[in-house]
């Protein structure tokens, strides 16, 4: 069967449970924590797939990967069950699957602000509420410095993108005057 395939319907399983037992926002953290564990640190899916290392330290590892003492007992229960079933080449997946779910059912969208300066808290605040007014949903609001920009601000959200940024604008007019 195809990883994609599994690894969907693994995470639909553990979305519908911790619905059902309303901790979906908590294992939708340990997903995330999951995910960001496995970018961080590569050599955690090589251990992970290893066949040599035995089980018990597969789950120390990946509950720890998730949080450790602060995971949810679902998303424990939920590792154990993966590597009971010899699917944990196929975990980092079905953490991505999880969050692609969880932000599908509760509307959420994630943003993106690139500014040249930190921008105070309250105007990242006034961004974020302007994306959701716009979308109708929640949105995960990621702010980035980027000196390169010059000035300004660049604004990325679902499919939309406002460049309101210096650079762009002194690129806009270095074009228009080499035609």
């Amino acid at each position: 069967m195809d990883i994609g395939v599994i690894s969907v319907r693994y995470a639909r399983a553990l979305l519908k449970s911790a619905t059902d037992t309303n901790i979906e926002d908590t294992v939708y953290a340990n997903m995330q924590l999951l995910a960001k564990s496995y970018i961080e640190v590569p050599a955690l899916r090589h251990t992970i797939d290893n066949p040599m290392l035995a089980k018990e330290k597969k789950l120390m590892l990946l509950e720890t990967a998730v949080g450790g003492d602060s995971a949810s007992p679902l998303t424990k229960a939920f590792i154990a069950l993966v590597l009971k079933e010899d699917r944990e080449n196929m975990i980092q997946f079905m953490a991505n699957s999880y969050i692609t779910l969880y932000r599908k059912q509760k509307n959420v969208i994630r943003g993106k602000l690139t500014t040249a300066v930190a921008v105070a808290p309250e105007t990242e605040q006034k961004m974020r509420h302007m994306v959701e007014s716009r979308t109708k949903g929640i949105v995960e609001f990621e702010t980035e410095v980027d000196p390169e920009i010059i000035g300004g601000f660049v604004l990325e959200y679902d499919t939309y993108r406002m460049d309101a940024s210096v650079k762009s604008k002194l690129n806009s007019i270095l074009n228009t005057l080499k035609k």
